[in-house]
């Protein structure tokens, strides 16, 4: 998932620019989110510090504060060097100053054309989420689902389990900071997964490097998370 995130001190300019991205993402079906958006560069700063996913950042370059777009953006790649950094500004004549900055801009978009706005955004957003998935594919082995249109793909390292739901025919992803039902068996799972993932009760396929701990006397198994899965006895010999 990409974490979006807009700075925009004109708090009218700032809501027409999340009303747009927010329609763009459902409009889509684009697994990322609208994380925060302000016209303090310094709260935006303190969210990057502690957020776990790369994140899509639009930032006008004027935001009447100490600290202006272009040296807000060479903060974030502090903490976030594959961020995908977006500027929306009304000064064309301000381009020049991206690479002065160093801050590898994906794109810079004027304010000054509405309509060419929400064309740029859609083609920024876009491009980010196919940049992400390539390079997420390249780097870390991920499951790949479909849920509710959407195609969303989730990293083997932050999967703890799946889990048979009590719907029909559909299956619980339970990730580190989420879950997804989608629509599947745990036998079609078995066989797509890789050697982590293990059958350990008819209702569970649990991923063992993300276990924290197993009580084998209740036949629990407890996760890096705090969520737990239950184990049959017929299976425990096997974990």
């Amino acid at each position: 998932m990409l974490d979006i995130f807009v700075c925009e001190d004109n708090a009218a300019q700032r809501q027409t620019v999340v009303n747009i991205i927010q329609n763009i993402v459902l409009i889509e079906e684009l697994d990322m989110q609208l994380t925060l958006d302000t016209g303090d560069p310094y709260m935006l700063l303190e969210k990057v510090r502690t957020s776990q996913n790369t994140g899509i950042y639009f930032l006008d370059i004027d935001l009447n504060s100490n600290m202006n777009g272009m040296k807000l953006a060479q903060q974030i790649r502090l903490y976030d060097p594959r961020g995908f950094i977006i500027f929306i500004t009304a000064h064309s004549e301000l381009s020049y100053m991206t690479f002065q900055y160093r801050v590898e801009a994906m794109d810079f978009v004027l304010k000054d054309n509405p309509a060419e706005v929400k064309v740029k955004l859609r083609e920024c957003l876009l491009n980010a989420m196919e940049r992400h998935t390539l390079q997420t594919n390249k780097t870390h082995k991920v499951y790949t689902l479909e849920a509710g249109g959407r195609k969303i793909s989730v990293d083997y390292d932050d999967i703890l389990f799946f889990e048979t739901s009590s719907n029909i025919h559909k299956v619980i992803l339970h990730a580190k900071d989420r879950q997804i039902e989608f629509p599947g068996t745990l036998k079609e799972l078995t066989g797509a997964l890789d050697s982590n993932f293990v059958r350990c009760h008819r209702a569970f396929i649990r991923n063992k490097n993300n276990i924290k701990e197993v009580d084998t006397k209740n036949r629990i198994i407890h996760f890096t998370n705090g969520e737990t899965c239950l184990m049959s006895t017929r299976m425990m010999k096997g974990l």
